[in-house]
């Protein structure tokens, strides 16, 4: 008996230290996520206002990025891949230094025009930090945890959508197998980041949709091959990264010279496309499609390119606001296509792709409902349902592990 009570108490006094450890971390990415969130804000703003000073040195910054990368870098170019090595205990060690160089590349990015997003970086962010914060104290056993508290800090301070950022964490290194150890951690620290940013000044993105329809075999059927869109559009996102990337490795070796020569076609499009439509995150689009502005029916593919082309010769950033732009975009001509509701398929389209894209299911379904609606989960389940099965596994996490066999 003294035994097994011995056992509880060092289980238990262990879990709260996580959880006192949860507040904390809570609290720096919180801080970190808010102004990071902002300048690049900030950064937005002054490329749109000027994307003739910016974009056409697009090429020469990404010179400089992946100088800084290699002379000082170390391994914090691996990004998410360093995050998911670590998550999994495939590796030991995320470099501190990983934060200012992911903001700093990001930044530099988007001021020059990168089409690009910012959760990897505020994912990198929590990660890097709830790391730390454990090889300071000795807590090697618990790797795995620490780094899903990050993620899920991470994600909810930029984003401010903690039950969707808890369960991302919980889900996206380990397909169809959730780490539940680090759930009630994972939301404190969550929801902990995510007030701390507003309060700093960080605004949640979040839409008011009224429109709905009856549920009957016919909108069931549209809502059913839209996901299935949604989830063909996420999975071609995702191969279509892993793909070129390596194809840009193969056929421009010098990672000096890949984004140079990538960088000045990229900048030379981003100008005569629309005069940098598709330079950034997306957020143009995402606003457009929610405010009834203009939506081509090229927008959705013309971003989809743009993200996957300069991420893939090194430009920094994330990829999931672009996913959000794309989906949105695409829901806006699959509304016409079907005679659905625009600013509800425009929704569904948001977080659809975005599942799709990261092979994730329980996060898009909840992102969906904490920024447009609770009462709209019934077609968010649905619709992410079938996007999670039509993206036929693919993710935009080359490391995520795929445990589950059928």
């Amino acid at each position: 008996m003294k035994k097994i009570w011995l056992q509880l108490r060092s289980y238990y006094g262990e879990y709260l230290l996580l959880i006192a450890l949860a507040v904390i971390i809570g609290l720096i990415v919180g801080v970190i996520d808010a102004y990071f969130g902002m300048g690049l804000l900030a950064i937005t703003d002054i490329r749109d206002d000027h994307p003739y000073y910016f974009i056409p040195f697009l090429a020469i910054i990404g010179v400089f990025i992946i100088f800084m990368y290699q002379k000082y870098g170390k391994n914090s170019q691996q990004g998410m891949g360093l995050i998911f090595d670590v998550g999994q205990k495939n590796a030991s060690d995320i470099p501190l230094r990983l934060v200012p160089f992911i903001i700093g590349g990001t930044w530099l990015t988007h001021l020059f025009g990168g089409s690009a997003g910012r959760e990897g970086v505020a994912v990198q962010i929590g990660a890097t930090v709830s790391h730390t914060v454990g090889q300071k104290l000795n807590l090697k056993k618990h790797q795995t945890t620490l780094i899903v508290i990050g993620m899920s800090a991470g994600f909810a301070g930029l984003f401010q959508t903690p039950i969707a950022a808890t369960f991302f964490a919980l889900e996206v290194m380990f397909v169809g197998q959730l780490v539940y150890p680090a759930l009630i951690p994972a939301l404190i620290a969550a929801f902990i980041a995510s007030e701390t940013s507003h309060f700093l000044g960080l605004e949640k993105f979040q839409v008011f949709v009224s429109d709905a329809f009856a549920f009957h075999f016919v909108n069931f059927a549209k809502l059913m091959i839209i996901g299935v869109i949604f989830g063909l559009t996420g999975s071609l996102f995702a191969k279509g990264l892993a793909y070129l990337k390596t194809f840009m490795a193969e056929k421009i070796a010098n990672p000096y010279w890949r984004i140079f020569i990538v960088g000045i076609v990229l900048s030379i499009l981003l100008l005569l496309c629309h005069g940098g439509r598709y330079a950034g995150l997306g957020t143009n689009l995402i606003a457009a499609s929610f405010s009834g502005q203009t939506i081509y029916s090229y927008d959705f593919i013309a971003k989809l390119l743009f993200t996957i082309v300069t991420l893939s010769v090194g430009f920094q950033g994330g990829e999931v606001t672009p996913l959000f732009s794309i989906g949105a975009s695409l829901g806006i001509v699959l509304a016409g296509l079907f005679h659905m509701p625009i600013i509800l398929v425009a929704a569904l389209g948001y977080a659809a792709v975005f599942g799709s894209a990261t092979n994730t299911l329980l996060a898009p379904i909840l992102i969906g409902c904490e920024v447009f609606g609770f009462n709209y989960f019934p077609y968010f389940f649905i619709v992410c349902a079938f996007a999670y099965f039509f993206n036929f596994d693919q993710s935009i996490y080359g490391k995520q592990l795929k445990k589950i066999q059928m």
